[in-house]
């Protein structure tokens, strides 16, 4: 049973702007309802004070709020894992819904101890229907599982951000997410799941990280990211995150040989 393999796991939330809220609310309410229930849900704000006041009027004390140092997804992340009591940190975003048995089929995987890390499938939840020029292959694009990952329970090199969790014992031991490749407002850069994962595995040999795709979120994907403008500064961003990855001197010269392998796969489908 999950319960007995873990006594408390922690999901983290953060959120920028007001004008997410009816995401937000969501989103808490499909945690609120989760067969396995977490410990406790983090909200962790930018450091806006008048973000800060209105949100804690809306919200129920069931959710801690949390007051990020500073600006950006990563600093958010990192400070809702210092803040976090749980032995399990699990990650969302603001406009996910979670499926109810998410959290549990996340971490009935950690009944392994060489497990550090897991993330599941990340469904798109199209806002005005799922365009018929964008294939599936595309879905990272919008943040989400695209074709070609595995369909069954796997081992792979990183989870996707919306969808993850790990050991907090893991950030203790490789340290915290690079502040300079994650999403800053409404800048598009990305990579610090696989910047982190690769650490993992390069300082914590034999540790394992699992793609369960039967832990599920739905993603919200909005109008304005169905377009070829997005298409284009999402895989712009794209480029300029994993160049920064792959300049670093933190992890090896190999950190980019899942993108080659998929890049491959494109090749034999096309």
């Amino acid at each position: 049973m999950v319960g007995s393999i873990l006594r408390e796991v922690s999901v983290v939330v953060s959120t920028y702007s007001k004008d997410r809220l009816s995401y937000l609310l969501d989103c808490i309410e499909s945690l609120r309802n989760q067969s396995f229930k977490p410990a406790e849900v983090i909200l962790v704000l930018d450091p806006v004070p008048d973000l800060v006041e209105f949100y804690k009027s809306r919200l129920s004390d069931d959710v801690r709020i949390v007051v990020s140092d500073k600006c950006g997804l990563s600093n958010a992340r990192n400070v809702g894992v210092k803040s976090a009591r749980g032995e399990i940190i699990a990650f969302v975003d603001d406009d996910t819904v979670a499926d109810v048995n998410w959290l549990e089929n996340l971490v009935k995987n950690y009944g392994d101890s060489m497990v550090v890390g897991v993330g599941g499938f990340i469904r798109p939840l199209w806002e005005n229907g799922s365009p018929v020029w964008f294939p599936e292959e595309l879905n990272w694009i919008v943040g989400c599982s695209y074709k070609g990952l595995p369909e069954y329970r796997a081992l792979v090199r990183n989870p996707i951000g919306c969808n993850m969790s790990f050991r907090k014992s893991v950030f203790e031991e490789v340290g915290y997410f690079r502040s300079d490749v994650g999403r800053f407002g409404k800048k598009l850069l990305a990579g610090e799941e696989p910047e982190l994962s690769k650490r993992i595995s390069e300082k914590m040999l034999g540790s394992k990280i699992v793609y369960e795709p039967s832990a599920v979120v739905f993603h919200r994907v909005s109008r304005d990211r169905v377009g070829f403008k997005y298409l284009f500064e999402r895989s712009f961003y794209e480029g300029v995150s994993k160049a920064l990855i792959s300049g670093s001197k933190q992890v090896s010269s190999k950190v980019l040989s899942t993108e080659d392998e998929y890049l491959k796969y494109l090749l034999k489908v096309a």
